[in-house]
């Protein structure tokens, strides 16, 4: 799967004659395949360079551009250099929201022609996913429904966080991750209250809630789910916040469909989360796109006033966070249609009882 000519497609409305794409997650939506190495696509063909440890996978399992070999004596500037120079190029976009100033320095001097910003052309094509695409974050997301299931076979009082987040790695991986989406979040107790707590010696005991955010990649492409679980019976507080997380989700996943902007959605969850006493301990937005980056956009936020595309890959994941005491978070992924969204994740939401 490439979209070369997706992008050759968009290069006249942005008047650029080339886009170079430079970095890992340009370079595996473009391609469906990344080597660490250079890529120009005109408005004609496209000349991607790698150097000898991906060289011979790139010629396997690239289609849509020339592939050619970067040496120590010729690399990668060089080589785009002489096709710029051959194809007469003049109006290249690169990538400015990747893009070093280093870098870019570098490729100033180097290459001719002039170098324009163009990441909202690569960034408006990413915020609709293909079908192809659609069919790796589904894979992506089966295999971590599937880990998410293994997993509260393993958990048992006494293990610590760290434990559990390495036996979600091994989960996902085993079960045909290619790798994770991003380093999985186990927070137990009142770690539960960071949203964003690392995995660390923390014993998993009695009485605690156990929140799990984790994905993998499948071909390049991210899931994401988190699901908050009671060790042990809970409070009736930490069931009355669990009730309200859950509500809040329903709620905006209900809001969710192309054409509302990400501030409605964001909205329709907060809104609930408000009513119950709690909008003051919801301390992020109720989603972001995903694809090949685990965060893309456009995002299910309160600054988002966008209209969502259709094929936009958004998360669902409002949550409640008492500072020192617990935290609540439920994450599903939704793919945006026109009237309504579809829910890939397919774990129970109901609070599971360990």
């Amino acid at each position: 799967m490439d979209h070369i000519k997706t992008i050759a497609a968009q290069l006249p409305e942005y008047g650029l004659d080339a886009m170079l794409i430079t970095s890992e997650s340009g370079e595996r939506y473009a391609l469906g395949f990344h080597g660490e190495g250079l890529l120009l696509v005109t408005r004609n063909g496209a000349r991607y360079s790698t150097d000898g440890r991906y060289i011979e996978a790139a010629r396997e399992q690239i289609t849509g551009a020339e592939v050619v070999l970067a040496t120590p004596e010729k690399g990668h500037l060089a080589l785009a250099k002489e096709y710029i120079e051959e194809k007469g190029l003049h109006n290249i976009g690169f990538e400015s929201g990747a893009m070093t100033v280093d870098s870019h320095r570098r490729y100033a001097q180097e290459l001719t022609g002039i170098l324009t910003p163009a990441q909202k052309l690569l960034d408006s094509l990413r915020a609709s996913k293909d079908e192809g695409e659609l069919a790796l974050m589904r894979r992506a997301q089966e295999i971590t429904d599937e880990s998410f299931r293994a997993i509260l076979n393993f958990i048992r009082p006494g293990m610590t966080e760290r434990e559990i987040a390495a036996r979600l790695v091994y989960e996902l991986m085993s079960r045909g991750g290619d790798k994770v989406s991003f380093d999985p979040i186990v927070a137990a107790g009142t770690n539960g209250s960071r949203p964003h707590a690392v995995p660390g010696d923390q014993v998993v005991d009695t009485g605690m809630f156990i929140t799990m955010d984790f994905g993998c990649k499948v071909e390049g492409y991210c899931s994401d789910m988190t699901r908050t679980v009671a060790l042990g019976h809970p409070t009736q507080e930490m069931e009355e916040v669990y009730n309200a997380v859950l509500a809040a989700q329903k709620a905006g996943i209900n809001a969710a469909r192309a054409g509302v902007t990400g501030q409605e959605i964001d909205e329709a969850a907060r809104r609930v989360l408000r009513e119950a006493g709690y909008g003051d301990y919801f301390s992020h937005s109720f989603g972001h796109s995903l694809g090949v980056d685990i965060h893309e956009s456009p995002n299910a936020s309160s600054k988002e006033t966008r209209p969502m595309p259709a094929g936009a890959v958004i998360s669902a994941e409002p949550g409640v966070y008492l500072p020192g005491r617990f935290g609540v978070r439920i994450e599903d992924v939704l793919i945006l249609k026109e009237g309504g969204c579809e829910d890939i994740t397919r774990s129970p939401k109901d609070l599971i009882v360990l």
